[in-house]
């Protein structure tokens, strides 16, 4: 049910010029509560969290996958490489702890802290904590680390807790859909938004000029049971299963045509909770992953299983103008 509800929005939010029509009033309720509570925290009514160090907030408006996680990782390496000590929170979203905040490392499920924040620590090797309210993952964050700046996970409209700069991910080819707040359209938060973040990135071809393009690139497979490594174009000698449960799982099946590979493709929901029969198919074909979804599935995963790990690569300015930024912010809070 979940599963055909999701492909009916999406279909609603890009597709159908028609049926969002019908659900424009809602979507203008929704616009205005989301004006009214930013309100609130501009007046003080709801409460705001500094903390002592620069944070740096990776969201979008959309719902949706738009390329976040890939670029939050590359962001991670390219603060290490320029000597700071990078620390990362997100909301944890898909996992199911008793008690919040949570610390996450290498040891930690999926189930547990959810699979996005699972595989940025396994990919950054970064401190994380995850937690529905990002200031108490962030003072958890800064008791058990020496980070000296602060990564937050889709925190575009978590405003209780306060930021020094703002990189919004669009996706490149769907977007803002209908142009429609939820449940109309696929925004959170009116397209005006965009006009006060620092930076905006698109996953793909930029289509203004204060945009800075991103290419999301992956060209090999890693078997979940073994470990083993080898290209992509190695399996577009035979048909191979194809599957993904990201918020934009064409983007992934679109990676693998690129290379090449002629896959049965099978669209699952954003942070879905896979079983075992979910990965098995009556023939021996190979079957393809991605590597949100391998953390869910390493359990019982068997050999045909393998995964595609891919990077961000945001174009040159990008980098520059995020580090003079947050230099004039580091300054700034020495002063």
């Amino acid at each position: 049910m979940k599963k055909t509800l999701s492909r009916w929005l999406v279909d609603i939010w890009y597709k159908d010029p028609f049926i969002g029509v019908w659900l424009m009033p809602l979507g203008f309720l929704f616009s205005d509560f989301v004006k009214f509570r930013k309100f609130l925290y501009r007046i003080g009514v709801l409460k705001k969290h500094s903390l002592p160090v620069p944070v740096i907030v990776i969201g979008n408006i959309t719902v949706g996958g738009t390329g976040k996680t890939p670029l939050i990782i590359w962001l991670a390496e390219l603060l290490k490489s320029q000597g700071f000590k990078p620390g990362i929170i997100s909301r944890g979203y898909g996992g199911h702890a008793e008690v919040w905040p949570q610390w996450v490392d290498a040891n930690s499920t999926a189930e547990q802290v959810g699979d996005e924040a699972l595989l940025i620590a396994k990919q950054t090797g970064c401190p994380m904590t995850v937690s529905p309210l990002r200031a108490d993952a962030a003072r958890l964050l800064l008791e058990k680390s020496d980070c000296n700046v602060i990564l937050s996970d889709d925190g575009l409209q978590h405003y209780a807790l306060n930021r020094d700069i703002e990189i919004a991910v669009i996706d490149g080819e769907r977007r803002f859909g209908n142009g429609y707040c939820l449940p109309a359209g696929p925004l959170r938060e009116p397209i005006e938004r965009l006009q006060s973040v620092d930076f905006r990135v698109v996953n793909g071809e930029k289509a203004e000029d204060n945009e800075f393009s991103m290419q999301i690139t992956g060209n090999t497979a890693v078997n979940l049971a073994t470990g083993q490594q080898k290209p992509l174009q190695e399996f577009n000698v035979t048909g191979c299963h194809a599957l993904a449960g990201i918020g934009n799982p064409d983007r992934f099946f679109k990676l693998l045509e690129s290379a090449g590979l002629t896959c049965k493709t099978h669209s699952f929901p954003d942070h879905y909770k896979f079983q075992v029969s979910d990965i098995l198919f009556s023939d021996s074909e190979p079957v393809l992953m991605t590597e949100k979804d391998a953390v869910k599935c390493m359990a019982f995963a068997g050999d045909r299983h393998w995964f595609v790990p891919v990077k961000a690569v945001p174009e040159t300015g990008f980098a520059e103008g995020l580090l003079a930024l947050l230099q004039e912010k580091v300054k700034a809070d020495q002063k």
